[in-house]
């Protein structure tokens, strides 16, 4: 078993892979405690932080796991005082004493790790210094339950300093400074942008791109939308990528469609202002373009073929036996066989060759259905995309065949994209129904789901 740090810190040598010694260790434990010390100034305590983060920044991987591994163990809330407090808070329930008792609760329960990494954020770089922490801590969390108490603490205070009460939304054109442009190119998650000019095309006149930013991160998106602005529900993703499209009339636009929202912060991950972005965007949009009437999505099913590799036989008893009739000569079997789901897979494989009303066809969309709408684990879609949407509110509108036909496209969902309809009088009534357990989806949705 490897020791743990309370165990290294009274050691004279270093054990097996341990990557630094006892008495690095301890001089690393040293300079933690003067950052989180009470005692010092915000500004003292931070000129120690900034000590550290250069340290870590100059350090190896594994020595940076020691300092991981220190923050979790030796910063821990005093279990004494927070048991105490536990019992004062059970004795006051019901009496006059309670709010006291809670308050008295709630600070035992604070941790000196928490007022150690608020130090870290009074220097300049130190905001992205935690967040670039998270983001190398993260992959480690599932083999090393030792820092799941680490990873809650920045989770919470990003969530606070990240409010999106502290965010600013600002439109991204042709016109930003290059270093900024260069990030939506390397952030961009959805559409790969392949050029400049391709860049170029989703910044075009009808064309709208709005992202948020952090006061201590002043030249960093941490979340960006592309819109288009069309007159109608768009249905491929093709067009919209098209460099020699013509734009639209802008004037005469009636249809806002994100298509492409991407988070670039991978330390700020549980940390949600989409919804609050598509809100505002929106807000922005109709303030500008007051024709507009629809706002919609053309979104990627990316979970749809790995869940229809699994489902696919429970897909294909669920529908009719006519059906199952029409998919059996559809693969040239005899009437009286019965398709295996294993036939209708590998007929999937080339969907572009296949017509959206042919059997093949209608039992894919049938399935894309079941998967958006039915599929649900702890009460969300299990689909990621439509977890995203679908908690803010949107219904699934329509799936569209053969929309998006890249190998990506092709490899996550057969090519098939959805549109998920942002009703703005309809947002509380749809999370309602997701909170029962209910998906909100439109009449053609709901007949694909039934067929």
């Amino acid at each position: 078993m490897p020791r743990n740090t309370h165990e290294r810190l009274q050691a004279t040598l270093r054990r097996g892979q341990e990557a630094l010694s006892p008495r690095a260790l301890r001089k690393l434990l040293i300079d933690l405690q003067a950052a989180a010390t009470p005692q010092v100034s915000e500004v003292e305590g931070a000129r120690h932080a900034q000590t550290v983060a250069a340290w870590y920044l100059q350090a190896r991987p594994e020595e940076r796991q020691d300092l991981w591994w220190l923050l979790c163990e030796q910063f821990t809330a005093d279990a004494a005082r927070v048991q105490a407090a536990g019992q004062g808070y059970e004795v006051a329930v019901g009496t006059e004493n309670e709010a006291q008792a809670e308050i008295a609760l709630r600070r035992a329960l604070v941790s000196p790790r928490t007022r150690l990494l608020q130090r870290f954020v009074v220097f300049p770089g130190g905001m992205r210094f935690l967040v670039d922490l998270r983001a190398e801590l993260l992959p480690h969390l599932k083999n090393d339950k030792r820092l799941l108490a680490l990873d809650a603490d920045l989770e919470q205070l990003f969530s606070t300093w990240f409010d999106v009460a502290f965010l600013e939304l600002r439109r991204l054109s042709w016109d930003s400074p290059a270093s900024l442009l260069e990030k939506l190119i390397q952030y961009e998650a959805v559409h790969d942008i392949r050029s400049w000019s391709d860049l170029k095309n989703r910044l075009d006149s009808d064309r709208r791109c709005y992202g948020f930013f952090h006061p201590s991160l002043p030249q960093e998106p941490l979340i960006f939308v592309e819109v288009a602005l069309v007159n109608q529900l768009s249905d491929s993703i093709t067009p919209l990528l098209d460099e020699t499209a013509a734009p639209v009339d802008i004037t005469r636009a009636s249809t806002a469609i994100f298509y492409s929202i991407s988070n670039t912060q991978t330390g700020l991950r549980g940390v949600s202002f989409g919804d609050s972005l598509i809100k505002h965007v929106v807000e922005t949009l109709s303030a500008e373009f007051p024709r507009l009437r629809t706002f919609a999505t053309l979104s990627p099913i990316p979970g749809l073929r790995a869940w229809l590799q699994k489902n696919a036989h429970s897909c294909l008893a669920d529908v009719s036996a006519k059906r199952q009739t029409e998919l059996a000569r559809a693969l040239g079997l005899d009437s009286t066989q019965t398709p295996e789901a294993s036939q209708l897979l590998a007929a999937l494989e080339k969907p572009l060759a296949l017509e959206a009303k042919s059997p093949l066809g209608q039992w894919l969309l049938h399935c894309a259905a079941r998967y958006l709408v039915t599929e649900l684990s702890t009460g969300k879609p299990v689909d990621p995309v439509a977890r995203f949407h679908l908690g803010n509110g949107a219904k699934v509108e329509r799936i569209n065949w053969a929309a998006d036909p890249s190998a990506k496209g092709i490899k996550q969902s057969y090519g098939l994209m959805v549109n998920y309809l942002y009703d703005l009088k309809g947002l509380d009534k749809h999370r309602t129904l997701l909170a029962q357990g209910r998906v909100a989806a439109s009449r053609e949705i709901e007949r694909l789901c039934r067929a």
